[in-house]
């Protein structure tokens, strides 16, 4: 994929345009983070260049003035709440944030639980964080909130909550995920250092959508299609046209709770420092696109795949039809079809010459890669043995693992655990692949190939079983399946 955005430029102008906002106010600034502060791979995905961690990266750069105060919900820790994404629960995350910042020379400061209306299990986790040695405050459900000002900018309200003690000039809020209460962390935050004589400031930052893009451009699109469980749309700031005549991008949340933020600002501030929602980001991400082009391909795909999830959630009963509905008109609107992800029609037409499910795989190089179902092995772990065969420059017809060492497998899988299937699942294969490799050298070639397979695009006919597309995802390989599943059953 051609790079479309220069990194090393982001990490700088970034870094900058922070500071100078720091500066802006009484050397005190509660920045919140919205999305992911590292392994942001939507961003890298839709902007070809950007790296995973480079927000992580630009915040090493001020770790100096940093401090973190990492938020969660109440309600989330007493329902469980889980990361789709990493298969743990909120609160879990937050210890793996602490670990992740604290390993990159990162100060986390202390933990906010919000929400907070004694649930038990919040009040365990704030001993568990203070025995590792982590300050932990409570924040309260505001009655009203927010439309109730008067009450919520005042000791009863904001008032109430516990004062975070924090000794940075650059105050970081993050969260493991949306709803936290990140941006009334901040606000109680201001609220309580303005009572002491410090007149501290607010900043949002938000990776997408891109302000000083336009409106429909592709990138921003993408956003909307990653969000479209949440509802959010796009739409030009007009807060920010009436002040300045200047069109820019905002989302719709923002620009709805922009006027509630105003009266808070004022009664906390005596005035409001900002004219609109866009005056209150610090995103410079728009100025580091390099080729518009590259960006604008990339981000059409990422439409597609994110059409594709939004069915598999939809026919597993974990989606709404409206989400689907939605990333059509994203379709539409970015001029893009799902004839373009290469590897969609090329599974289907593989599926129909061999009649059994199909998968395929499109390497670095534009190379289309098959598998098929066998006796042995499904489509999925097919296509990973030929995909690495091609890598390693290896015969297709010669066996890396040989069909005795799979059969044992089967045996076990149908004879001892009770599996229907005697298919070897893409973990079973690669477990086969790499016993084989002690003593069959192609084997062990096939096998270095393995972190080759990061970022390749594959499809298949059907869908897979939450084993399969797991290890696909830990392989870095961006999948997406047909909304359909192999046999009609009740349970899959």
């Amino acid at each position: 994929m051609k790079t479309g955005f220069d990194n090393q430029k982001y990490l700088k102008m970034q870094s900058e345009h922070i500071r100078d906002r720091i500066s802006k106010f009484d050397n005190k600034l509660y920045l919140e983070f919205g999305g992911k502060l590292f392994d942001d791979y939507h961003a890298s995905r839709v902007l070809p260049g950007f790296e995973p961690d480079s927000k992580l990266r630009m915040l090493m750069q001020l770790s100096d003035q940093a401090e973190i105060v990492i938020v969660i919900s109440a309600a989330d820790i007493d329902k469980n709440k889980m990361r789709g994404d990493l298969g743990i629960t909120y609160d879990e995350d937050v210890l793996r944030l602490i670990d992740e910042f604290t390993g990159r020379g990162l100060y986390v400061g202390s933990v906010c639980i919000t929400r907070y209306a004694g649930q038990e299990s919040a009040d365990l986790f704030k001993k568990r964080l203070e025995k590792l040695g982590k300050k932990v405050y409570f924040h309260y459900s505001i009655p009203g909130y927010p439309s109730n000002i008067p009450l919520i900018v005042s000791d009863e309200g904001y008032g109430k909550n516990e004062y975070i003690e924090t000794t940075r000039p650059l105050v970081i809020i993050t969260a493991p995920g949306p709803g936290s209460g990140k941006m009334a962390t901040c606000l109680s935050q201001l609220y309580h250092e303005y009572k002491r004589g410090v007149a501290a400031g607010y900043a949002k930052f938000e990776t997408f959508p891109i302000w000083n893009i336009p409106l429909k451009h592709p990138v921003n699109l993408a956003y909307e299609a990653a969000t479209a469980d949440l509802n959010d749309v796009n739409m030009i700031d007009p807060f920010h046209l009436e002040a300045y005549g200047e069109t820019t991008v905002n989302y719709n949340r923002d620009v709805e709770i922009f006027p509630v933020l105003q009266a808070m600002f004022e009664k906390i501030m005596g005035e409001c420092p900002y004219k609109s929602p866009t005056d209150m980001g610090v995103n410079m991400a728009g100025n580091c696109i390099v080729d518009d082009e590259a960006c604008c391909e990339a981000s059409r795909q990422e439409i597609i795949r994110r059409y594709y999830k939004s069915c598999a959630a939809l026919l597993t009963g974990t989606g709404k039809e409206d989400e689907v509905r939605k990333i059509e008109l994203l379709l539409k609107q970015a001029h893009a079809s799902l004839e373009d992800r290469k590897v969609v029609p090329a599974s289907l037409q593989k599926e129909q010459e061999t009649e059994a499910p199909a998968a395929a795989l499109e390497l670095p190089d534009g190379r289309i890669i098959y598998g098929k179902t066998s006796d042995l092995l499904g489509a999925s772990s097919a296509l990973l043995l030929n995909a690495l065969k091609e890598l390693a420059g290896i015969d297709h017809e010669h066996h890396v693992i040989s069909p005795e060492a799979i059969r044992p497998i089967q045996e076990l899988k149908t004879e001892y655990l009770g599996s229907k299937n005697p298919r070897l699942h893409t973990d079973e294969t690669l477990i086969a692949l790499s016993v084989s490799a002690a003593s069959n050298p192609e084997a062990r070639q096939a096998l270095e190939q393995l972190r080759s397979l990061k970022g390749c695009q594959a499809h298949t006919s059907v869908m897979l079983s939450s084993v399969d597309i797991w290890e696909f995802r830990k392989l870095g390989i961006e999948l997406t399946c047909e909304p359909k599943f192999e046999k009609e059953k009740k349970y899959h």
